[in-house]
């Protein structure tokens, strides 16, 4: 089993909080993780949803199932018996032994109904994303924090900057990070997993947090979102599209967005408040994922320029948000553009308000005009900038101005140099 970078801020955790929550899309690996912890790090009695005897104990009386439970457990796929949470609540509230409680589930526990509320206070959530470029290569690697440290960009000792093939970068983004869809030898057969997949989240991960009948629309909403991966979120485009009403759209992006499939990533202007009124972008958040949904094979995307830096794009924007999710930083993930229409891709901004800003790029040889977005970032977040970078297919990093300068894409995956850290936990 490939080791989990996430596995420290879950183990810290465990070891001062009454109720830990691992949630993540199906197959990345959660029930993999729970049971290593449980041979290892933190002994517990494991118990799943999935098991049909097991859920019937917990739906039908919830505070007797929790009563009977003894010393620290793991409850997997909670999110199949939602009516624990308010016994997990009372048991708590008499005993908050650490880690007494370790969730997983399929679905973003945090916008469930009520959860949230419930557990307030008693529960740090993590999230269990597909295997990043470095967990498959083995190392640490969280360009976010490097991003942030004044000498985090200094050429890593053991980063290969050799400019990638297009090819090997192509088949490398098809494959994706799902676990079992890396491990697959062939495109057929990881097709054919895709298929499997696809069908299993939507009728039963979806169905766990909501009553739909439109699985067929989910399905159609989820490839046409596909097609327009790394764009605006024009709900009435979509709408227009599908022939669906623009709220069943909304609740049905929100569903893909719960079960993992999709990434939402809010506008960043100076105006905190002004944020929540912005479009956001929305990614597929798995480059296997996306390829699959929009038929194109490594052969394709090698071939056809404009399709090989969409899903370019939307492979390290995936890539960035599961370093995040490590990163001590708790840096929050935005996009930027400009009412004259500069843009940035990725905006990230800690909770003191520094700002870095990430252009993707699928080209060899980037030059000024690739950094207008980020000079446009920079005016706007003023002293709070930091640095902005283009990640690109060059073969090494080079100045373009003031805290500005290329960076090739292999250091996206380059280990953290020891003691570049600015320490702490994993956030949620």
């Amino acid at each position: 089993m490939l080791h989990r970078t996430i596995t420290a801020g879950l183990l810290a955790a465990l070891g001062d909080t009454p109720v830990v929550a691992l949630n993540g899309a199906r197959q990345t690996g959660k029930s993999t993780l729970a049971h290593v912890l449980v041979a290892s790090a933190h002994p517990a009695t494991y118990l799943t949803m999935d098991d049909a005897d097991v859920l019937d104990a917990a739906t039908s009386d919830a505070t007797a199932f929790i009563a009977g439970l003894d010393g620290p457990v793991v409850l997997d796929e909670v999110q199949r018996a939602p009516g624990l949470l308010l016994a997990i609540k009372a048991a708590v509230d008499r005993d908050r032994l650490p880690g007494r409680f370790f969730l997983t589930g399929s679905a973003q526990l945090l916008l469930l109904p009520r959860l949230a509320d419930t557990l307030a206070g008693r529960i740090e959530v993590l999230t269990l994303w597909p295997f990043s470029r470095g967990e498959v290569t083995g190392v640490r690697d969280c360009l976010v924090e490097r991003l942030f440290h004044p000498d985090g960009l200094e050429r890593s000792p053991t980063a290969d900057d050799a400019r990638l093939a297009r090819d090997a970068l192509a088949s490398m983004m098809v494959a994706g990070g799902f676990p079992e869809a890396v491990a697959r030898a062939s495109d057929a057969r990881r097709a054919a997993w895709f298929r499997s997949y696809i069908a299993t989240v939507t009728e039963r991960t979806v169905r766990d947090v909501a009553e739909i009948a439109g699985l067929p629309e989910l399905r159609r909403l989820l490839a046409a979102l596909a097609a327009r991966s790394g764009a605006l979120l024009n709900l009435a485009d979509l709408s227009r599209t599908l022939g669906l009403p623009q709220t069943t759209v909304k609740r049905y992006a929100a569903l893909l967005e719960i079960a993992f499939l999709t990434l939402r990533l809010p506008a960043w202007t100076v105006n905190i408040a002004s944020r929540v009124v912005k479009t956001p972008k929305m990614y597929i958040a798995d480059s296997g994922l996306l390829t699959h949904l929009i038929g194109a094979d490594a052969d394709r995307l090698a071939d056809d320029p404009t399709l090989f830096g969409q899903v370019l794009e939307s492979f390290v924007v995936a890539e960035l948000r599961r370093q995040s999710t490590w990163s001590s930083l708790a840096a929050g993930m935005h996009h930027f553009r400009t009412h004259a229409g500069r843009e940035v891709d990725v905006v990230f901004e800690d909770p003191s308000g520094r700002v870095v800003g990430v252009e993707i790029k699928a080209t060899t040889s980037p030059s000024s005009a690739d950094f207008a977005g980020l000079r446009a970032l920079a005016e706007a977040a003023g002293p709070r900038f930091v640095r902005g970078v283009v990640i690109c297919l060059c073969d090494r990093p080079l100045p373009f101005g003031p805290r500005l300068q290329s960076l090739p894409l292999a250091q996206l995956w380059a280990p953290t140099p020891a003691g570049r850290s600015p320490g702490g936990r994993a956030p949620a």
